[in-house]
């Protein structure tokens, strides 16, 4: 192996060898027909060629050639030898004719290998040739005038440029040149245009003035470049580029007088020099405006250009450094450009824009620092500029730039620590704060929104108690109107009245007192009669008795047997004893008449039917219930376990599936905000936190784990002040849930009847006057219970309020992402209030007072 690499390595060392051999080529660009010119072939190489071939063809003539000059140089550095060497080959040729031509490629062999020279293209001019010296070393003056005065076509200042007309920003090359048929010695006063209205950039200024050949009018010059600019206009109008000018040293021959020696032949000239100004001619420039409609990105460019855009870093943490870099390149006012404007995401903070010029290409940097953590977008960036050849503009356009920051150490507070930070929260925060422990005894769930008041047990209850305190006034007016009717009382009292006569009618029966007997059982008749019917004595007639008796109700066998008893007893008063059996049996006729009558007397006044009870306790009954699920128990207990055992996201997962179902309670909403809290979720846990206070506002535990969690928000919003009366309103509705404020407001009620009843009932003044003032304050303070309880109720359902759980979340003074203009930034965590919406777009206030327009999505309703 070692002896194929051996046998390699001189193989590969010869074939570069060959390789470094090129063939160079010396040659005029430009030459005068009756000119003879030199070229030489410059064969350079360690190597020296065994053989060289070239002709000149037949454009040209070979007056002369081939000469062939060689030079070998070694070197040694740090003992190693290098040796190289150069072999000229120079012809002399003749011109045969005018027009551009091309030189054949000479051909030579080294080492075996051939090796050929570039062809070269020859301009042959049609004009008077220089003499041989000024030809190979163009510092011989080719003409003068008499007196050494220098013609103006000898020399001149020639300013040139690519267009005399162009567009506000559109480049212009323009080249300074001097052209001379004479000997040039130095220069002094060069002045050259200040550019006025234009911006300009000397792109050539050398330092030593190289002359070459050009081809002027069919004669031929030496020209060299004096200067060279970028000039851009930077106005409209007509405008102009200044003469430029310069004084020439200029080695002119001045002929001697001949002395008669043999010697004047040699020195019979001498040279003076001459100062010669040359100045170039004003040069005029058309320069229009840019159309109209200019893009909103255009900056500035005109010309064809190209763009990259690039984030530094695609992932970094908040409040680490990275920065977007946007490169223009082409051709064109590349350093007149202006940076593009970049929309970054809001709460990002930028610094100044870092700006590097190359060649043909411009960048910008634009550092900054993200104070927030999530996914962000940067981009697309937008350029444009004017494109000349096309007269348009034209808007490059960059693809998204996603950018994903993390949170950075320390979380939330570390915005508080870092120099600079967009917002500090505040100064200084209690490090032994902890929100309170959840609830661990299982709630009474409801459907959310089911408030007491309002409902149909609501008023059912209330319907009953207006009609219990109907149902009071009405028996207690009854009762009052019997006691103060005397006819009625006698006749409730008369089957009564009659028994205790009929008691005394028996004594009599029993000591067999025929005549008093019979009296007395005569006056319990009438009286009984008289009482129930309520007939006065001179309607006490047989006849009158029987009609009325008939008219009550009472059948007509009754009532024949009464007064035939009434007869009866009438007729034994005055007559002889019939005996004890005669009395006794009257006796008992008369026992049984009178139970008779009162039980077949019709009946004036019927109480509510069971039918209507039964209705009103159906009424009275809940009108929809809760299904109390096992599922729901369950679920409560595992979220407590859990959340005991510090696994956050399970103890909220088992609570979010209670609130899924469509159940609720304060101490639900209170547990999932701690679970969301404890796993650093602040946003959600405020958004749990409000809705507890949303069912109930005297939760204490909620209010406390809100102003805690609260305090991780970066944004720190002034709150305009409330007017004391409400304040002090809503801190005594806040006392109790509305559903115990509706309670209260029920007893509230039952005493306002009451006091209304004992105003409308009593008699006596002090009575009354005790009811209408209880009943009075009764009255307010069941619209208070009310109104507090309403007032809950109404808070509730006004899902006005929202949460911000974007980490950034821009507001903006119109509901669009394109022309509307960034107000503020809000951060996740922040709560507003929705005014209006328009599509995907919510018109917010904070507390302070300021307004503008956020995305819905950046929202979730409380």
């Amino acid at each position: 192996m070692l002896r194929k690499i051996l046998t390699i390595i001189p193989a590969l060392a010869l074939a570069l060898s060959a390789m470094a051999q090129s063939i160079r080529v010396e040659a005029p660009n430009l030459v005068a027909s009756d000119e003879q010119f030199n070229i030489a072939f410059v064969v350079d190489g360690e190597n020296a060629p065994s053989d060289f071939q070239w002709t000149p063809g037949d454009d040209f003539q070979l007056v002369w050639g081939p000469q062939k000059g060689s030079s070998t140089s070694i070197s040694i550095i740090n003992g190693k030898r290098t040796k190289s060497s150069q072999t000229t080959y120079t012809y002399v040729l003749m011109p045969r004719k005018t027009g551009s031509f091309t030189l054949p490629a000479a051909i030579a062999t080294v080492k075996g290998k051939q090796i050929s020279s570039q062809a070269v293209r020859i301009e042959v001019a049609n004009g008077g040739s220089q003499p041989r010296q000024q030809a190979q070393e163009s510092s011989v003056p080719s003409a003068s005038r008499p007196g050494g005065e220098i013609a103006t076509e000898d020399i001149f200042l020639r300013m040139t440029v690519s267009k005399t007309s162009a567009v506000v920003g559109e480049g212009i090359n323009a080249v300074l040149k001097l052209y001379t048929r004479v000997n040039v010695a130095g220069f002094e006063d060069a002045k050259f245009p200040g550019f006025n209205g234009f911006w300009s950039n000397a792109t050539q200024s050398p330092s030593n003035i190289d002359f070459h050949r050009e081809n002027i009018g069919g004669q031929i010059y030496n020209a060299a470049v004096l200067r060279a600019w970028t000039l851009i206009p930077q106005k409209q109008g007509e405008m102009s580029i200044e003469p430029a000018e310069i004084v020439c040293l200029v080695n002119v021959r001045q002929p001697s007088r001949s002395t008669g020696s043999i010697f004047d032949g040699f020195f019979q000239d001498d040279y003076r020099t001459v100062r010669k100004r040359v100045v170039t001619r004003e040069i005029p420039i058309h320069v229009k405006a840019l159309p109209a409609g200019a893009p909103s990105s255009f900056g500035g460019g005109v010309g064809k250009f190209s763009m990259k855009a690039e984030l530094t870093r695609d992932s970094l943490r908040a409040h680490d450094a990275a920065s977007l870099r946007v490169t223009v390149s082409g051709t064109g006012n590349v350093a007149l450009l202006e940076a593009p404007r970049i929309n970054f995401p809001p709460d990002f903070e930028l610094y100044d824009v870092k700006t590097t010029d190359a060649s043909g290409s411009k960048t910008f940097e634009f550092p900054f620092i993200p104070r927030s953590h999530g996914d962000f977008v940067i981009g697309p960036v937008e350029y444009s500029y004017y494109d000349v050849q096309s007269g348009r503009y034209v808007t490059l356009k960059s693809q998204e730039m996603p950018l994903k920051v993390l949170k950075g150490q320390g979380g939330a507070a570390s915005a508080e620590a870092v120099p600079g930070a967009a917002v500090i929260r505040r100064d200084v925060r209690d490090l032994g704060s902890d929100i309170r422990y959840i609830s661990t005894a299982l709630p009474s769930f409801a459907v959310p929104g089911a408030f007491f008041l309002g409902s149909g047990a609501f008023w059912t209850l209330t319907l009953l108690l207006l009609l219990a305190a109907v149902l009071v006034y009405a028996v207690l007016s009854i009762r009052a109107q019997r006691r103060a009717d005397v006819a009625g009382s006698r006749s409730r009292a008369a089957v009564k009245l009659a028994r205790k006569r009929l008691g005394a009618a028996g004594g009599y029966l029993a000591k067999d007192l025929y005549t008093a007997f019979y009296e007395e059982l005569h006056r319990t008749l009438l009286g009984f009669v008289s009482d129930k019917l309520g007939l006065d004595s001179s309607e006490m007639s047989h006849e009158n008795i029987e009609a009325a008796l008939v008219e009550a109700g009472v059948p007509q066998a009754t009532a024949a047997e009464f007064t035939s008893l009434l007869e009866a007893c009438e007729y034994a008063r005055y007559a002889p004893s019939s005996g004890h059996e005669a009395m006794d049996a009257h006796y008992k006729a008369a026992l049984d008449v009178m139970s008779a009558i009162p039980s077949s007397m019709k009946k004036k006044h019927k109480g509510p039917s069971a039918a209507a009870l039964a209705l009103i306790l159906a009424l009275a009954l809940p009108l929809g219930a809760r299904a109390a699920g096992n599922y729901a128990d369950s679920l409560w207990t595992a979220g407590v376990s859990a959340y005991s055992e510090g696994r956050w996201d399970d103890a909220a997962a088992a609570w979010q599936g209670i609130a899924s179902a469509g159940l609720a309670s304060p101490e639900l909403y209170c547990n999932l905000g701690d679970a969301r809290f404890k796993a650093e979720l602040y946003p959600e846990a405020i958004l749990w936190y409000e809705r507890a206070l949303k069912l109930d506002p005297s939760n204490k535990d909620a209010r406390f784990n809100l102003e805690l969690a609260s305090s991780f928000v970066q944004d720190k919003i002034d709150v305009v002040p409330e007017f004391f009366l409400i304040g002090i309103a809503r801190r005594f509705c806040w006392l109790l849930p509305s559903d115990a404020w509706t309670v209260i407001a029920l007893v509230l009620f039952v005493l306002l009847l009451a006091f209304v009843l004992i105003f409308a009932l009593s008699q006596g003044r002090g009575a009354r006057k005790a009811g209408f003032f209880c009943a009075l304050a009764a009255a307010l303070l069941f619209a208070l219970s009310i109104g507090a309880a309403s007032w809950q109720k109404a808070d509730f359902i006004r899902a006005d309020e929202a949460i911000v759980m974007k980490p950034v979340a821009p507001v903006k003074s119109a509901p669009s992402s394109a022309d509307a203009r960034d107000l503020f930034i809000l951060h996740e965590g922040t709560k507003v209030k929705i005014i209006d919406s328009v599509g995907d777009w919510n018109n917010v206030s904070l507390s302070d007072g300021r307004q503008g327009w956020i995305q819905a999505s950046s929202l979730e309703i409380i």
